[in-house]
């Protein structure tokens, strides 16, 4: 797809309890009111309650929890 050609993350929000990021770098830091993954752009920071890293594999990264605030940092 052109997300992956470009070489950008792909990060869908499933209303405020859910992030999917694709095409992630690795993550930098995580506890449960901040979670901070690396990408091709620039750090991705999601910020909220009771944050949980629901799945990790190679390319994609699901957090869940009670999401506040998601946001790029460089």
């Amino acid at each position: 797809t052109q997300d992956i050609i470009l070489n950008v993350p792909r990060i869908k929000v499933t209303g405020k309890i859910a992030v999917f990021i694709e095409n992630h770098k690795g993550i930098i830091e995580y506890n449960s009111e901040l979670v901070k993954i690396n990408t091709p752009v620039g750090i991705v920071v999601v910020k909220g309650k009771d944050l949980l890293i629901k799945t990790i594999i190679t390319d994609e990264i699901t957090v869940e929890g009670d999401i506040a605030a998601i946001g790029f940092e460089e």
